[in-house]
């Protein structure tokens, strides 16, 4: 009876151990899965390039955006480059659909109220080199422009819209529908919709939620 004992412990081990293995590695399947799910349908993992949101964004700083949000005026926003295919740029949203986006004496007015940026306050106290065209200026200087004059004056909008689309911009100064108006915070040197124009709800990847490196300057927006 004993032996018989002996013999069915190394079986019962050897079965236990193959459960475990088995067990250990459906769960590593499992949260891969979840990973993968979770980043390809409701977040996106994206790295910051250039100097547009400085200093509010570094070159180099990774973030997490949340994909589907409903988005707000002064989110910031991961977007498919309309001019240059396969790239993404970081964004802040001023106009929404319907909106009247004015620029006046380094001022923004939203449907004719003034636009609390508060978000700026930090590039206002960094000034643009001497070797800059705006130098002296902080990041945060907007040059003037209402949406009306940028539909008549840009050549890249000119290059990008019809004349008919032009021209209900120029007659409303509003945001078209299913669009949105944005811009950097490192206003002097950001390639925004003041030249690329206005950019698609459809070509937007989520709005940033979360910046996880450095790990110094770790924010939750």
């Amino acid at each position: 009876m004993a032996e018989n004992n002996r013999r069915r412990r190394p079986q019962k081990e050897e079965e236990s151990g193959w459960q475990f293995w088995l067990q250990t590695i459906a769960l590593t399947i499992a949260i891969y899965a979840v990973f993968f799910l979770g980043f390809k349908f409701i977040l996106s993992n994206d790295k910051v390039s250039g100097p547009s949101m400085q200093p509010t964004f570094e070159n180099g700083d990774k973030v997490i955006a949340t994909r589907h949000s409903s988005i707000s005026r002064g989110d910031v926003i991961v977007l498919k480059a309309p001019d240059e295919p396969g790239s993404f740029y970081i964004k802040r949203v001023i106009g929404l659909p319907g909106d009247t986006v004015v620029s006046k004496n380094n001022k923004i007015y939203v449907n004719g109220k003034l636009y609390k940026e508060d978000f700026l306050k930090a590039g206002n106290k960094v000034k643009e080199p001497d070797t800059s065209l705006y130098a002296g200026k902080p990041y945060s200087y907007t040059y003037n422009f209402t949406l009306s004059t940028l539909a008549k004056n840009s050549p890249e909008w000119q290059q990008r819209y019809s004349s008919s689309y032009l021209k209900k911009v120029e007659q409303t100064n509003k945001v078209p529908a299913g669009t949105y108006f944005v811009m950097g915070d490192h206003r002097t040197v950001s390639k925004d919709s003041r030249i690329i124009g206005f950019i698609d709800k459809k070509s937007v990847i989520g709005e940033v939620k979360w910046r996880y490196w450095p790990l110094n300057k770790w924010t939750i927006f």
